[in-house]
């Protein structure tokens, strides 16, 4: 077929059943895999913005305020004893520290949060009577 500039195309031939359902066929496919491919990438963009968005509330996201502290950083806090305790024993788990201190013949053990170092809980143990 030799078509020289400014020449109209020849009108296409009607096409037979076979190659207008091979064609139909062909057309579906495109539209099954168009729509996979963007219900995929939804999932994607969901996923990575779930990811985003609920960073801070993880205990190894940003650090905000009264949040968790950030990977690596250092978290200074500072706790009291009574007067004449001394500390006995510590314990690291992870998900507390167990400080167990001795207080004028009680022991008393106290827990605090790993991450932020806040107190947990105070458990007092006293000798019977």
């Amino acid at each position: 077929m030799n078509l020289k500039s400014g020449e109209p195309m020849p009108d296409p031939q009607p096409l037979e059943p076979d190659q207008a359902a091979a064609i139909a066929k062909v057309r579906r496919l495109m539209l099954i895999a168009s729509v996979t491919t963007v219900v995929a990438i939804g999932a994607v963009f969901g996923a990575i913005g779930y990811k985003v968005f609920k960073a801070g509330d993880s205990p190894g996201g940003a650090a905000g305020p009264g949040g968790p502290a950030a990977p690596g950083a250092i978290v200074e806090v500072s706790d009291t004893l009574p007067p004449g305790a001394k500390v006995l024993s510590t314990a690291v788990g992870e998900a507390q520290i167990v400080v167990t201190i001795d207080v004028g013949g009680a022991t008393e053990l106290r827990t605090y949060d790993p991450d932020t170092l806040k107190p947990l809980g105070r458990l007092r143990l006293t000798p019977q009577n």
